[in-house]
């Protein structure tokens, strides 16, 4: 039992990972890596290691995609200032 849910556990991040590589939208990338930080936990507490899974809870679940959400975010504010001020 507990082998299936670390096989199911597994599949899981493989499919999120590869779902974070294809998209090439950055806030949606940004979405699906809090989901690969969320399935990440997930793995750790699964593979014994709640502290590791705790850990990856708070930065690669929320702050990592909220950095990345705020810059692009910046970025795009900055472009469309730029484009303003050339015509």
């Amino acid at each position: 039992m507990a082998d299936a849910v670390i096989v199911l556990a597994l599949l899981f991040v493989a499919g999120c990972a590869t779902a974070a590589v294809v998209n090439r939208d950055p806030t949606r990338q940004a979405l699906v890596l809090a989901v690969l930080g969320t399935a990440l936990a997930v793995l750790f507490t699964v593979l014994q290691a709640p502290d590791v899974g705790l850990s990856q809870l708070a930065v690669g679940s929320v702050l990592t995609p909220l950095l990345i959400m705020l810059s692009v975010r910046k970025v795009r504010r900055r472009s469309a200032e730029g484009k303003d001020g050339e015509e």
